[in-house]
């Protein structure tokens, strides 16, 4: 990979760690956020073979516009990452305006139309979940609730699937260990 492609990437990593700072993962080990970022990036990288530098970028921001809405806008990272980056976090980000359920319909109602890297995205994105879920769930959630999030992941990426086979042999493997 060229310099400027892994300085951009750098770059990224330390805007990420920056607007996620003081943000923790759900999870029973409350982890820094930053962990499920670079995850997602590391899964599109492996996805990619590492030759899309942009999508791991906008891997690295995905949660941005959404989580950090009052320090990032859209502007902010067409500034930084430019518009295609841009692009494809905004694909990703859900309206926290809207009531939880509605979110989380309008994700799978618009997941067939995500654009192709966009679709990677949100595939890896759920295999994380999954992930952390399997390994350190939050603590308040009951079986029953486990299951309801893995069924959930398995709809929105149902209208992912055809991008990218090794990520969704990915998802395919963690979904079936959530056995709860």
């Amino acid at each position: 990979m060229k310099a400027k492609k892994v300085l951009q990437i750098a770059l990224a990593l330390d805007f990420a760690a920056w607007a996620h700072s003081t943000q923790r993962r759900k999870g029973g080990a409350r982890e820094p956020y930053i962990n499920h970022l670079t995850e997602v990036a590391r899964l599109v990288a492996q996805a990619t073979g590492g030759k899309d530098h942009k999508l791991i970028i906008a891997a690295l921001l995905h949660d941005v516009l959404e989580d950090q809405a009052l320090h990032v806008n859209y502007a902010m990272l067409v500034d930084h990452f430019g518009e295609r980056v841009a692009r494809i976090v905004l694909e990703v980000t859900d309206d926290k305006s809207l009531p939880k359920a509605e979110r989380k319909r309008l994700q799978v109602v618009h997941a067939p139309h995500l654009s192709r890297r966009a679709r990677i995205l949100k595939i890896a994105d759920k295999a994380a979940n999954l992930n952390s879920i399997l390994h350190t769930p939050p603590r308040d959630w009951s079986a029953a609730r486990k299951r309801e999030y893995f069924a959930w992941a398995a709809e929105v990426v149902a209208g992912c699937r055809g991008v990218n086979e090794w990520i969704e042999a990915v998802f395919d493997e963690r979904l079936s260990l959530g056995k709860f």
